[in-house]
């Protein structure tokens, strides 16, 4: 069988959106998984994951969700959906593939597998997304500790913590939703919060904040902005007496600017308030069975989660001159040209109130037509 002349990095939405785009050009291609599965990621999130966005702004190319889901598409809703996807669409990936690097010989691209295959292709297309990498900060005396350490993509469920006190490291999305459900699954759950967070809620007097933010896109930023900026006082309101400081700059302003995504409230901020959910400073050290914190006070946790986030790493496949990356590690283009002609980046836009679903769909459409005409 001849080799493609097109290889997808990556089985998860961003590649089989393209692979469904490349399908209907009737452009070859082959896919490589490193896990035994499609959606891999998805399949390994924590239980009470829901996407945040609206189903009808976040399916993939060609194939809507199906109209008996939920708004908020839940994780095994997602997983079923992603698997019928790859099939509808004929798409098999090969699959326990680890890339460990992507050269340039001549006028061709080779990926490199672990245990030594090599793929050639004229074009590569990566879609292993911004979450590729966990962050795990170290923590000064955090070798002493006794207690759970783990971070966020090892959580599973709450139920796990029944009974415990258990610090939850970071107040993004996923810190905000893990300390909901630990809550709710009778944790004790505390949540280290560093810095101002803009939060807002996912649903505001019943209209989804998504589709709000993206009728904001369209007009002057100025405007949106301060628009942005009243919605979240009277939306979400003053929460420094909680712990939590509110940022001086807008949501939008923040994700158009700093590609970091406002945390879409389902509750925590109630849970918050009630005192269900205890905000703490910003951790200081470990000792064997405390954390203390830059304020100098204390807490004793079962365990503690680190919700700290992710990093695309794809330095470490292309090295660290090929592409040009902004500060976050992402692409600053997703049609490579240059050194880095050849090379497509699907999945990685992290900077448009759509969500990333949302724009994948146009992303792998518009690579797919680059590809094309390669």
């Amino acid at each position: 069988m001849e080799q493609p002349d097109v290889i997808i990095i990556g089985a998860g939405p961003a590649g089989l959106a393209t692979g469904a785009a490349l399908r209907k050009m009737n452009i070859p291609f082959l896919i490589l998984e490193q896990s035994d599965q499609v959606a891999h990621s998805w399949h390994n999130h924590y239980e009470r994951l829901h996407l945040h966005t609206v189903k009808e702004l976040s399916a993939l190319p060609y194939q809507p969700f199906p109209k008996e889901y939920p708004r908020y598409v839940p994780r095994k809703g997602v997983v079923s959906y992603l698997t019928d996807y790859a099939r509808n669409f004929d798409i098999q990936p090969v699959f326990n593939q680890k890339v460990t690097g992507i050269v340039r010989k001549e006028d061709q691209w080779e990926v490199r597998v672990a245990g030594g295959t090599v793929y050639p292709a004229r074009h590569v297309i990566l879609t292993t997304g911004i979450n590729r990498q966990p962050v795990s900060p170290v923590f000064e005396g955090q070798s002493e500790f006794r207690g759970t350490l783990m971070h966020s993509r090892k959580y599973r469920t709450g139920a796990d913590f029944k009974g415990q006190k258990v610090l939850v490291v970071g107040m993004g999305n996923t810190g905000a939703e893990i300390a909901l459900d630990l809550y709710e699954q009778g944790a004790s759950p505390y949540i280290s919060v560093r810095g101002a967070v803009n939060i807002i809620p996912r649903d505001f007097l019943g209209r989804p904040s998504q589709e709000t933010a993206m009728l904001l896109a369209k007009v002057p930023t100025a405007i949106s902005d301060t628009i942005g900026t009243i919605f979240r006082a009277i939306s979400i309101g003053n929460l420094s007496k909680y712990g939590i400081q509110t940022p001086a700059i807008s949501p939008s302003k923040q994700l158009r600017t700093e590609g970091k995504t406002p945390v879409m409230d389902i509750g925590t901020v109630k849970a918050i308030k009630a005192g269900h959910i205890k905000v703490v400073p910003a951790i200081d050290r470990f000792q064997e069975k405390n954390v203390t914190f830059t304020d100098g006070s204390t807490l004793e946790p079962d365990a503690v989660i680190l919700c700290t986030g992710y990093h695309p790493g794809l330095e470490e496949l292309l090295g660290y001159d090929m592409v040009q990356m902004d500060a976050h590690g992402v692409p600053k283009e997703f049609i490579g040209t240059g050194a880095a002609r050849g090379l497509y980046f699907v999945g990685y836009d992290n900077y448009s109130p759509g969500g990333i679903l949302g724009l994948i769909e146009k992303d792998a459409i518009a690579v797919a037509k680059a590809v094309s005409h390669g």
